[in-house]
């Protein structure tokens, strides 16, 4: 916080900066653009931006929000005059009031009448002071629609941080990726109504989509109300809210119309009593010389400085702010940028050019809208203009066409100051940027704007490919992959795939597919960019509200509690393994095994060796290539794929998806993935999505399988088992079985492929009724009655062992007789059950014992059959999730339970019974049998799916049937205790009821006594009902007994059973239309029990599980692989894949042709062509005005030509006598001819500027001096100049021993010699003898608008020296680099303590010394006289004037540049300098550079090296 009473400091450019008219809205700007880096970890930034959404409005919390109403006044200051002095001036009313602006009652109490008298002059260091702020909150505007903002009023002392930090923490809003300061007009002005619209939509467009932050005066007026209604315009048409477009209003709290009810005397009392905030009425007709606040501002920050009625207050603020905000770092997308600003101006007066000057001076790109008038037309039609021609004529001519009301106002000194300012701003081209509407290619602002930044980061200074890496960072964090393809990857410059690494994964990260899109098509290989480290970290930077987040943090903790340590472990590749298998399924091995301990998973695809800790290092090192290299088993695109899955990213996923090589594989894994994590979505939203994406991978799945079934069947089919490596030894049948994918697998390829495999060896041309007769039959095989695929094949015939193994282990056969023995099993069970059950069992009897322990043998093989080593646990969860399993389990269990009673003689009745039960299972577990009935399969799948409706029906049908039993059963019956009698009478009897068996007793009609009970003492007769104890007549209500009868018959036997008809028809209907589907789904599961199953049936199936058990228990043997799995040679896997892969791109292209062909796609493309035509021909009549501009120019050019032909020609006729000069005609205008020459004379300057450019920059370096302003034209001597009148400077350098006397007495400077040897002092030019005038020199190049010495230490010249060491870039094998067929060289450049910028190793020569000072500092002292003996030796490319930006009309630099080259690389003399260098001092930083014009230098040290270059022949 700044000191008490401390007033903002004002740089006095001139009076229009202090204090602006009140016709302009002027800002100041930052410094130019810095490039950013790259962070490593997000996971900080994402916790900071959730919590600021979090508080994007005032805190919900009463905690947060006491809190923040603490802090602001604790942190954030007001100004309050403290003395009421009285003014010359009167309010509007005509009121006395004080210098500050304030009446007397609006002072504080103590300031009229102060205790100690502080002067009688009023003094704003004393008079105001500085205390907390009242005024803060959320503000509400009256009127239509509420709006609601957040204001402050905050002195102009505040430091920006502190005003950084509540926008950001307290107010919520997200760092900005761009900072967009519009200025201009502060009164209300006319736009054309088209151009209106343009700027609108493209302010707003480029704000929306790269999450810039618009700051404005704040007012509702002028080119800020142009903003407010540009983003009221978009609110109203889009769904966004208006914290989307942040819109920042500065403005100046002595301004601001209706202040008095944005206070808050009692903030806590306040806030309660009007949570919701102030209101703010805006009312324009009574502000009078004031300003209302615009209502279509989200933000306000209210700049006080304890004055009324002052506007241009919040300029210095505004200033500091938008420069601090521009040096903060925005975490965006995984990289860290240095946010950019941009000045973009309408209209505007002579505070507006004060704000445009002052940006282009710290370089920040403006955007000058023309045709907005005034400030902005005259620099949008001057700036196309030779430098040379804007003169102080032209810029009047301008000023009295644009400023008609107020030009009588510009006197002849604020004409050359503008012409002064108009000249600087355009010399610098590319940091202006001239916004023309119907401009070719620029037909949005939003384009504009991008663009100007763009064009102002490519001439920025810079070393190597920083400036590249900046603009494409740019792109990326605002996500214009539009203004990516045309300004950055253009033919200018060649990118290397591993330099787009970096951004790749930032596009990844922030989820940008059209980025992604752009890089792969610029040559990056995913092979090379993915890398463990670079998945560790993106799995790292997942986003928090993901699923698969949650998940991966959940296994961290469970192995932290499982290794009992204290802190949650690293990320890495094993945990992520882990959450993929249970999404997956456990059939897939771990995609990425969890290495043993100091050993690095191993990798198929040869990538460099990255050691990285992701936390603390930036993302550009994932990429630092080392030398050693090693392997590791890894597919980088699937790896990708999944990243982009687990996130439900769409759109990425698909472009990674396009390149996968598995892609079948993938598509069927990602759809098993979305599935499984839709199930654990609590979102609704999301679920659907990640349902409908799956659904999408599915028909890619499909799409591609089709074409390759197509193509070729068999090649098609082995696609369906081969084993995939990249998806844990899976194969693509088992993952679509997985997830249920049950499209793909009724697909009739996959179906063919499981007939195929149901037939075994057999031909699929074989009827069942021929394999049934030669099962029965055996013989007959070696007949023709069989054919077998191999002979159809025409392959030679199999032998008569091979036809007999070929035909009883074909599924189809095992089936047929798996299912004969069951048959034969039930027969002979009903049998004994029926027949021979005796007290003794008989042989029959233990025949079925017999037959069911192999049954149960099968059972067990089937339960501990594990292939895949996936455990026995594994195993049993996955065989008791089987319906068929659990039945076979159920009945085995009850035959057992039966078996166990009847063997015991006293339970031998018991056990008949439930060996009854367990016949009565066995019997339903015929249907399994029946499911690969391609009739009777899908209605066995009908009635499992009957049976849960029946299952819901029951629990509704229970509750009519207890309630209105229990209900009769009181009402007719008294007591009755015992209870089967009682469930009778609750239970069974009304259920009954509904099937029309009615009790006789219920209406008393057919009552009879003798067939019940009166006591209930008869054991096999119902109790009878309340009688009468004379007759013996029934006492119950008969009509109530009836009415309950019928309400129960009407809602059971009428809406609840034909609601059962109707949910029976339904699920009918419903599963009929996929019924199809799910049988050949469920199919599968059959063929696969029989393809592994042992050939013989039961009871004969013991002595293949005898003989397993040998081969497994006694040999050893490994288990034989019956799944449908095959493993490839990597020759066939690999030219199976490439096959896959060309028609996956086959199939990608005919998708694209068909949504080309799409109606609604093809409806959208002839609506955008429409719109497209409607704009060309509302630009027609522009572009049409453009073009008479260009051919009347063009017809210009080709009368000046004829004219100077008629004009030779007449001379030429004139010479030889045919004519005199008074007969000769006037050949062209003199007017055009004088234009003309003007033109050609302004591009001669144009390409050779005038000197000392940098010498009259307004403010003088190191200093708070500003020159006084010199057009070009005013700057030779012999110029008449009468209203030139600079200021004096002469710094007083006390560290230097010699320099000339600080005053500028007469007396002092006749002790100086010039043009001389003065002493030590050399005072001769190297451009001969110069002008001394009163004792002073004049500078040989003209006026620069400041007298005295300056930073200089003497008057005249001040001789330097400046060594330009070169030498050839090479390779790495020693041959020279070239570009564009020239030789490119390296300089040596060094950048010396307390300075920003590179400079080249020389500077000025102190009096009797022949090495500059700073030239030593870098050589160390024994290498000076060799250095000496180098500059000998060079080659002098320079020896006069400098143009130094301290130069002075008395005191100026000039330099001797002498190029010293090495031409070979193993020179002693450059090995002996690097050996030197690398000695010189901590604190300088020296490096060879490669030379360039973009190096970072100073601009006088740069055509010092442009000269070099062209007298090496080199590169510049």
């Amino acid at each position: 916080m700044s000191a008490r009473g401390r007033c903002a400091r004002v740089l006095p450019s001139d009076v229009n900066k202090v204090c602006p008219e009140r016709g302009d809205e002027p800002a100041t700007h930052p410094s130019k653009m810095s490039d950013f880096e790259v962070v490593p970890n997000l996971q900080q930034s994402s916790s900071s931006v959730s919590r600021s959404r979090r508080k994007a409005h005032f805190p919900a919390g009463s905690n947060e929000k006491e809190n923040l109403i603490s802090w602001i006044p604790e942190n954030i200051r007001k100004k309050e005059c403290t003395y009421f002095v009285e003014s010359s001036q009167t309010s509007d009313s005509g009121r006395i009031v004080c210098e500050c602006g304030y009446l007397r009652e609006q002072h504080l109490d103590d300031a009229a009448k102060p205790p100690i008298f502080l002067g009688k002059e009023w003094d704003p260091s004393r008079h105001i002071q500085e205390m907390p702020t009242d005024a803060f909150g959320d503000i509400r505007f009256t009127g239509l629609g509420q709006k609601t903002g957040k204001y402050v009023r905050v002195s102009s002392d505040t430091p920006p941080r502190v005003i950084y930090h509540l926008m950001t923490q307290h107010w919520g809003l997200d760092p900005p990726n761009l900072l967009i300061s519009v200025t201009g007009g502060a009164k209300n002005f006319v736009m054309k109504p088209r151009l209106k619209n343009i700027f609108r939509q493209g302010l707003v467009k480029v704000a929306q989509t790269t999450g810039a932050w618009i700051i404005t005066g704040g007012s509702h007026a002028g080119v800020m109300k142009q903003v407010g209604e540009a983003v009221r315009d978009f609110m109203l048409s889009c769904s966004h809210k208006e914290g989307d477009i942040v819109t920042i209003g500065i403005a100046t709290w002595g301004t601001v119309y209706n202040r008095e009810s944005l206070v808050c005397p009692m903030v806590s009392r306040a806030a309660q009593e009007n949570p919701a905030g102030p209101q703010y009425v805006l009312d324009e007709e009574n502000q009078g010389s004031l300003s209302c606040l615009d209502s279509n501002h989200s933000h306000f920050i209210l700049v006080d400085d304890g004055t009324h009625g002052r506007y241009g207050v919040e300029i210095p603020l505004r200033t500091r702010l938008e420069k601090f905000i521009s040096e903060q770092t925005k975490v965006k997308g995984g990289v860290a940028i240095k946010i950019p600003i941009v000045c973009v101006v309408l209209e505007g007066g002579p505070g507006t050019l004060d704000t445009i000057y002052n940006a282009i001076t710290h370089g920040t790109p403006c955007v000058i809208v023309e045709g907005s008038g005034r400030v902005a037309d005259v620099i949008a039609q001057v700036a196309n203009l030779p430098v040379a021609r804007i003169t102080i004529a032209l810029i009047q001519s301008k000023l009295s066409v644009l400023f008609q009301d107020t030009y009588e106002l510009f006197t002849e000194s604020k004409l050359v100051e503008w012409t002064k300012k108009i000249q600087d701003i355009v010399r610098s081209r590319q940091l202006l940027t001239i916004f023309r509407e119907g401009k070719y290619g620029q037909q949005d602002v939003d384009v504009a704007i991008l663009q100007a930044l763009f064009k102002a980061s490519r001439n920025q200074d810079h070393f190597g490919r920083e400036n590249c890496d900046h603009q494409l960072k740019l792109a990326v964090a605002w996500n214009r992959v539009d203004i990516a393809r045309s300004e950055i990857f253009t033919d200018d410059h060649d990118w290397k795939p591993s330099d787009l690494h970096p951004v790749m994964a930032a596009a990844l990260i922030s989820n940008k597919p059209e980025f992604v899109k752009l890089f792969l098509e610029q040559g990056v290989r995913l092979k090379d960019f993915v890398t463990w480290d670079t998945l560790v970290y993106l799995y790292d930077n997942l986003a928090p509200s993901c699923l698969f987040h949650s998940k991966l943090q959940k296994v961290l903790l469970e192995e932290r509690e499982h290794t009992a340590g204290s802190k949650v472990p690293r990320l890495q590749m094993h945990h992520v393994s882990q959450v993929l298998r249970e999404l997956l399924g456990c059939s897939t091995q771990p995609l990425y095994p969890k290495p043993k301990q100091a050993e690095r998973p191993r990798l198929s695809i040869p990538v460099p060796h990255i050691k990285l800790n992701v936390q603390g290092s930036s993302l550009r090192s994932l990429y630092k290539r080392s030398p050693g290299r090693v392997t590791f088993t890894m597919d980088p695109v699937r790896d990708l794929l999944i990243w982009a899955v687990v996130q439900n990213r769409r759109e990425l996923a698909e472009i990674i998806w396009a390149q996968s090589q598995d892609c079948m594989a993938a598509a069927l894994a990602c759809s098993k993935i979305l599935k499984e994590l839709a199930k654990e979505e609590e979102d609704t939203d999301t679920t659907d999505d990640m349902l409908a994406l799956a659904e999408e991978y599915e028909h890619k799945a499909i799409g591609v399988f089709t074409d390759c079934y197509r193509k070729d069947e068999e090649r098609a089919q082995k696609l369906l088992t081969r084993v995939s490596e990249a998806w844990g030894k899976t194969t693509c049948l088992q993952l679509a079985l997985e997830a249920k994918n049950m499209n793909f697998v009724s697909h009739g390829g996959v179906q063919a492929f499981l007939t195929k495999v149901w037939w075994g060896k057999l031909s699929v041309d074989n009827g069942l009724w021929r394999v049934i007769t030669c099962m029965l039959f055996f013989p007959l095989l070696y007949t023709n009655l069989i054919t077998f695929s191999r002979e159809k094949r025409l392959q030679p015939p199999m032998g008569c062992l091979a036809r007999l193994r070929a035909f009883f282990t074909a599924p189809i056969v095992i089936f047929l007789m798996n299912t004969l023995s069951y048959f034969t099993f039930l027969l002979l069970f009903a049998y004994v059950l029926m027949v021979d059950f005796q007290p003794a069992p008989s042989w029959r009897e233990y025949l079925i014992y017999f037959w069911l322990f192999s049954l149960v043998c099968e059972e067990t093989r089937q339960l501990l059959y594990d292939p895949d080593g996936l455990g026995i646990v594994k195993m049993a969860s996955l065989y008791i999730k089987d319906f068929w399993n659990k039945l076979d389990i159920c009945a085995i269990l009850v035959f057992i339970a039966g078996l166990t009673c009847r063997l015991i003689p006293s339970t031998l009745y018991p056990g008949r019974i439930i060996l009854s039960l367990a016949f009565i299972i066995f019997c339903l577990r015929l249907m399994h049998i029946f499911t690969v009935s391609r009739t009777l399969g899908p209605k066995i799948i009908i009635v499992k799916r009957m049976m849960k409706d029946v299952f819901f029906f029951l629990f509704l049908l229970a509750v009519w049937v207890v309630s209105f039993g229990v209900a009769k059963q009181a009402i007719l019956i008294h007591n009755e205790e015992r209870v089967e009698w009682l469930f009778r009478g609750v239970v069974y009897h009304s259920y009954l009821t509904i099937f029309g068996q009615i009790p006789s007793y219920i209406d008393g009609v057919n009552f009879n006594i003798d067939q019940c009970s009166p006591n209930g003492t008869d054991p096999y007769k119902p109790k009878c009902p309340e009688t009468n104890g004379d007759n013996n007549t029934p006492i119950f209500p008969e009509w109530l007994t009836v009415i309950l009868l019928c309400l129960y018959l009407l809602f059971t036997n009428i809406l609840l059973l034909n609601l059962l008809i109707a949910m029976f028809n339904y699920t009918f209907q419903q599963v009929q239309e996929h019924t199809d589907q799910i049988w050949k789904f469920q199919r599968h599961d059959l063929i696969q029990e029989y393809h592994g199953r042992p050939p013989a049936p039961p009871p004969l199936i013991l002595l293949s599980h005898l003989q397993l058990l040998l081969r497994r228990g006694l040999l050893r043997q490994p288990a034989t692989q019956h799944k449908l799995k095959e493993k490839l040679e990597k020759n066939e896997e690999a030219a199976l894949l490439s096959w896959e892969m060309y028609l996956k791109e086959s199939y990608l292209q005919h998708q694209q042709c068909q949504e080309k062909q799409n109606t609604e796609q093809m409806i959208r493309d002839i609506a955008q062509r429409v719109d497209v035509l409607a704009e060309l021909l509302d630009l027609d009549r522009v572009k049409r005005t453009g073009v008479v501009e260009q051919r009347l120019g063009s017809l210009e050019d080709q009368v000046h030509q004829s004219a100077q032909a008629l004009r030779w020609m007449m001379q030429a006729l004139r010479g030889n006598g045919f004519s005199s000069a008074e007969d000769v005609p006037p050949v062209g205008s003199s007017t055009a001819l004088g234009t003309k020459e003007l033109a050609l004379e302004g591009r001669a300057e144009e390409s050779q500027p005038p000197c000392h450019v940098l010498a009259r920059n307004l403010l003088y370096p190191g200093s708070h001096i500003l020159r006084f302003p010199v057009p070009d034209e005013k700057v030779p001597w012999e110029v008449d100049f009468p209203l030139y009148d600079p200021p004096a400077y002469s710094a007083d350098h006390k560290d230097m021993a010699v320099q000339d006397p600080f005053s500028l007495s007469l007396e002092s400077l006749l002790k100086i010699n010039y043009n001389t040897m003065d002493g030590l002092i050399d005072r001769q030019s190297f451009h001969g003898l110069y002008a001394v005038q009163d004792g002073l020199p004049l500078n040989p190049m003209g006026r620069t608008g400041l007298r005295g010495r300056g930073r200089l230490h003497c008057f005249g010249p001040n001789h330097a020296l400046h060594p330009v060491v070169t030498r050839w870039r090479r390779n790495l094998d020693g041959s020279i680099i070239r570009k564009s067929l020239k030789k490119m060289l390296e300089v040596l450049v060094a950048q010396y303590p307390l300075s920003d910028v590179w400079a080249l190793p020389g500077g000025s020569l102190e009096p009797g010394e022949t090495l500059p000072l700073k030239l030593k500092w870098i050589l160390r002292r024994e290498f000076w006289p060799q250095f000496q003996n180098l500059l000998k030796q060079g080659t002098e490319v320079h020896k006069g004037y400098l143009d130094d930006p301290r130069n002075t009309d008395n005191a100026w630099v000039e330099t001797v540049a002498i190029s010293v080259h090495f031409d070979t690389q193993h020179d002693l003399e450059m090995k002996r300098l690097n050996s030197f260098l690398q000695g010189c001092d901590p604190e300088l930083c020296i490096r060879w550079q490669v030379l360039d014009k973009r190096i970072p230098l100073h601009a006088n040290h740069k055509e010092l090296l442009h000269k070099v270059s062209t007298l090496l022949g080199a590169y510049y």
